[in-house]
């Protein structure tokens, strides 16, 4: 692990430094307090301090993730996280970048590429995922971590802080923020998706959405600026059921029913991605 990342980790249990530990073949990051963590063969690092609430995105709730976004059709989505990172990273705050809830870690990778001088750690509680994100990018780490819970990460390590169609832990973020940091929300506007959700009974965006995620915040954040980013896609059958398997709405859908309903659609099948990019800085 690149010692910038393991340098602003922090035992679960008790919050002291880690360092990273070799016995045979076998890895593993302990603190002074002799609390130990295994790393994974895949790469990521267990730093759940209990067991997790739930296992997160599902392994074939993943795959079908890192098809569609390989596809490029979350590009765009990439693409502004980028530019807006660029932006607002604080000037001579310690270089690393934290995406909370990662998923794949393929927005957290397309952030290091445009911040050459960072370091990035994907924090998600979902094991395949993680296995992904440990592989996104060479100067990329990733942890088991319950985002509800305390992070692993020391007061003020993080300038900026990513959180993509994730959970918020306002308070949390606010405390491993740099002072001077920025974070980064992502979520879908009102007609994300809007030609697929009435016809294959989908989970509807909240049109309260954008307040509903400032006002999580705003104890410990205020919202500096949000801007919203549309693409029209022209997509075939099996990535619509791609794009459905991905999502929130695998959970609620009848697979049967839904491949009925998407063969049933003439393609290519025209979508709507649009998602509102929010920039928070610490209170």
């Amino acid at each position: 692990m690149d010692a910038r990342i393991l340098d602003r980790l922090r035992c679960p249990v008790c919050g002291e430094t880690l360092a990273e530990t070799t016995a045979g073949t076998a890895r593993a990051l302990r603190c002074p307090r002799r609390h130990s963590f295994d790393i994974a063969r895949q790469g990521y690092v267990n730093l759940l301090a209990g067991r997790a609430p739930h296992a997160g995105d599902s392994a074939e709730m993943v795959a079908a993730r890192a098809d569609f976004l390989a596809a490029g059709h979350y590009d765009i989505i990439a693409a502004a996280l980028a530019a807006t990172a660029e932006a607002v990273v604080p000037v001579g705050a310690y270089p690393l970048v934290v995406d909370a809830g990662a998923g794949t870690g393929r927005y957290l990778a397309a952030v290091l590429a445009a911040l050459p001088d960072a370091v990035g750690l994907a924090l998600d509680v979902s094991k395949p995922a993680l296995r992904r994100a440990a592989r996104a990018h060479p100067r990329a780490a990733a942890a088991l971590a319950d985002t509800w819970q305390r992070l692993p990460l020391a007061d003020a390590s993080t300038a900026v802080l990513l959180n993509v169609f994730a959970p918020r832990n306002g308070a949390e973020f606010r405390r491993v923020l740099d002072p001077a940091g920025a974070l980064l929300v992502v979520t879908p506007a009102e007609d994300h998706l809007a030609e697929l959700v009435d016809a294959l009974d989908l989970l509807k965006v909240d049109p309260a959405k954008a307040e509903r995620v400032a006002g999580s915040l705003a104890t410990h954040f205020t919202e500096e600026s949000a801007t919203v980013h549309r693409a029209r896609l022209a997509l075939t059958g099996p990535e619509v059921a791609t794009l459905v398997g991905m999502g929130p709405s695998a959970w609620h859908t009848d697979p049967a029913r839904l491949a009925e309903r998407i063969t049933a659609r003439p393609e290519p099948v025209p979508v709507t991605v649009a998602v509102r990019l929010s920039v928070h800085r610490p209170r």
